[in-house]
């Protein structure tokens, strides 16, 4: 049985939104700013950002972070009425946990061509060998969810520079001399994180295609 591709329901939008809001809150704490809300019957059930840096938790993704505190409240790790929505194409980490869940649908943003598996590496949710399967829908407000990471990692990056500035500055006033007999470096994509390089080079309606977490 493969999933039904959900059309768009009139809360979509405003559910999203709270989802970006809590992206936002991961950008505040120094995580990637992806976010998640699980909702039943147009109410908010719980939330979730990124905080795999902050927790020292692989797995803290922000959908998994909000299915944990779903099954919590309503003291089931079943949840087959409610809805997840998140800001980015779920991992495969991610996916399975959806599944695992029961959810009665999945919608997301932006896609991630890197490692999404809702449809752009390979698309999971319509694996008919598998026992649970939900209803999946993207695109929701594809376009403030990218710009959101783009933003991001332009910080990170303008950042980076300045530390390196600094750090020429300091070597400078050490030792003028060493300054004039030294080759310059030149900042290159490999000395820019893993993942955020393509981010950063995004003109401003260009979907993320790198794995930003």
């Amino acid at each position: 049985m493969s999933p039904a591709i959900a059309p768009a329901q009139p809360g979509d939008e405003y559910a999203m939104r709270l989802a970006l809001d809590q992206a936002q809150n991961a950008w505040l704490v120094g995580e990637v700013p992806v976010g998640a809300v699980i909702m039943r019957a147009g109410q908010v059930i719980a939330t979730g950002y990124n905080r795999p840096i902050t927790t020292h938790d692989p797995t803290a993704h922000a959908e998994i972070v909000a299915l944990r505190h779903a099954a919590q409240l309503l003291g089931n790790y079943r949840l087959p009425e409610c809805e997840l929505f998140v800001t980015l194409e779920p991992c495969a980490m991610c996916a399975m946990a959806m599944m695992h869940a029961r959810l009665k649908r999945v919608v997301f943003a932006a896609p991630d061509p890197k490692t999404g598996v809702a449809g752009s590496v390979l698309d999971l949710f319509s694996q008919k060998q598998l026992n649970h399967h939900t209803a999946l829908h993207g695109g929701v407000l594809a376009e403030p969810s990218a710009r959101l990471l783009r933003e991001f990692f332009a910080e990170r990056r303008e950042a980076a520079r300045q530390r390196r500035g600094e750090r020429r500055l300091a070597a400078a006033l050490a030792d003028p001399l060493a300054v004039f007999a030294a080759p310059q470096a030149v900042t290159t994509p490999d000395d820019i994180p893993v993942g955020e390089a393509h981010y950063l080079a995004l003109p401003p309606d260009h979907s993320p295609d790198e794995p930003p977490r």
